[in-house]
């Protein structure tokens, strides 16, 4: 039972250094966070289980010929908030969060195309990213209330965000930013798909190019955060870990476990438009970006990285926290959440 396993030894937020790795060099705790259950579910606090049960309404929304995953709580008439999740992730990242947005806004959780439960596609572009986003609000009730929806983005969702907000004000009333930067993965992550990509081209094997792991055990003991990160709540890691995977075919027969996410969403993904020349857009959308005080995203804008957050936008540190916010200190981003939409935008 998942009430008896005792949880292993983290590495501590505090001494844990995220900078350029290989992967075989992480300590264990960062490489398999998961490995130790054994496939089974770590022990979760009544916060969390309240959460997700939670269940939200689920559905798909057509734009651009992809069907696109939804996931609604709350009741139609109430504002709305639009929640998008970073790269290689899915909607169920904000599974516990948006039940507590929920008592207050219609919130949907949405899936971006090649991720999640969402069509892949042939390439991805921002603008189409910007114009799934408002076809899923207005499929899912985000506008009911008469007002335009605020629009929440976590890192590459962030992004997505941003991105929409400096081109298409007209389809929301405000954005926040959930530690988001705009340089793309770390160099470390860049040269780890690489040679990621260089092995499994060596490979005469049908699993290219997502690896189909036999058991759920064996696939959730790869699975690691990226960047990669220490991270205590591992019943959040377990969770979310779960809902990343699909049933795949195995090659030698029967059915094993992959990724659901398109693995090459980053080659496939166009640039062009999307960074503005390099130049700060004047943004007509109200901005505010929430941040991991021990994140990467900003210790490499601390170095020199080009962002696009300048004194248009307001930041707020989120204390203890790497880049994923949510799972460091998810009660912290809902109360700040909570806080910050109870006053702001006006």
């Amino acid at each position: 039972m998942a009430d008896d396993v005792t949880k292993p030894a983290a590495a501590t937020k505090e001494t844990y250094d995220d900078r350029p790795f290989h992967s075989e060099d992480l300590p264990p705790e960062v490489r398999a966070p998961l490995a130790p259950y054994k496939g089974e579910a770590p022990a979760s606090p009544a916060w969390f289980q309240w959460a997700i049960a939670q269940e939200p309404e689920r559905s798909f929304v057509g734009s651009h010929g992809a069907r696109l995953e939804a996931l609604t709580w709350g009741e139609v008439g109430r504002p709305g908030l639009l929640l998008v999740h970073g790269n290689s992730a899915h909607a169920d990242w904000w599974s516990f969060i948006a039940p507590y947005l929920a008592k207050d806004f219609r919130v949907t959780a949405m899936s971006l195309a090649g991720m999640g439960d969402s069509d892949w596609r042939e390439n991805y572009r921002f603008h189409d990213f910007a114009e799934d986003a408002d076809a899923v609000a207005k499929a899912t009730g985000l506008f009911a209330d008469g007002q335009k929806p605020i629009y929440i983005g976590h890192s590459f969702g962030g992004g997505q965000v941003f991105f929409a907000a400096a081109r298409y004000p007209h389809l929301m009333r405000a954005a926040v930013l959930v530690d988001t930067g705009f340089g793309g993965p770390p160099p470390e992550v860049l040269e780890e798909r690489k040679k990621r990509a260089e092995m499994l081209a060596n490979i005469p094997s049908a699993d290219r190019p997502s690896r189909v792991y036999p058991t759920m055990e064996a696939a959730l003991a790869r699975f690691r955060l990226m960047p990669p990160q220490p991270a205590e709540n591992h019943y959040i890691l377990d969770f979310i870990a779960r809902r990343s995977l699909k049933r795949a075919p195995l090659p030698e027969g029967g059915e094993g476990y992959a990724w659901k996410f398109d693995p090459n969403m980053w080659d496939k993904l166009d640039r062009s438009g999307g960074f503005f020349d390099g130049v700060m857009p004047k943004l007509e959308v109200p901005m505010i970006h929430l941040y991991g005080d021990k994140s990467r995203i900003i210790e490499r804008r601390a170095s020199g990285e080009k962002s696009f957050l300048d004194e248009q936008v307001r930041e707020i540190e989120i204390p203890d926290s790497h880049h994923h916010v949510m799972i460091d200190q998810p009660l912290a981003l809902v109360a700040a959440l909570r806080t910050l939409l109870a006053t702001w935008p006006g």
